[in-house]
């Protein structure tokens, strides 16, 4: 079982910059690869960012609307994973969720990830 809780969502304008952290309980965290997602009032749930592990190390995945801007990383001594947003832009607002799997190739669906936090508001304006 792991348990996760998101924080450092807020407030901030347009071009701003937020980081996200997701702590996470559970001895084998360095295992899991770790998901970032958001929701925007009246939409569905949408894959933001990937952290999963290899034998060669690690990879990272970004949808294309964070591509360049947002920076998933994660330490695996704390058992914490975070979200770096830049360039922050009114529609990047949502809430975000933080998700864990341990099975699974598809990082980028959201039915694979059998863990969650209760998520984090991020509201950007303009």
């Amino acid at each position: 079982q792991v348990q996760l809780v998101e924080s450092g969502g807020g407030l901030v304008q347009a071009g701003g910059s937020l980081r996200l952290s997701c702590a996470a309980s559970g001895r084998t965290f360095s295992t899991y690869t770790m998901g970032w997602f958001r929701q925007a009032p009246g939409k569905e749930r949408v894959f933001v960012a990937a952290s999963r592990i290899t034998w060669s190390g690690g990879n990272t995945y970004y949808a294309d609307s964070v591509k360049g801007r947002f920076t998933i990383s994660r330490d695996n001594a704390k058992n914490t994973v975070y979200l770096q947003m830049n360039s922050l832009k009114p529609e990047d607002t949502a809430v975000y969720y933080c998700a864990a799997k341990d099975s699974g190739i598809y990082y980028w669906s959201r039915n694979e990830y059998a863990y969650w936090g209760q998520g984090t508001q991020v509201t950007v304006s303009s």
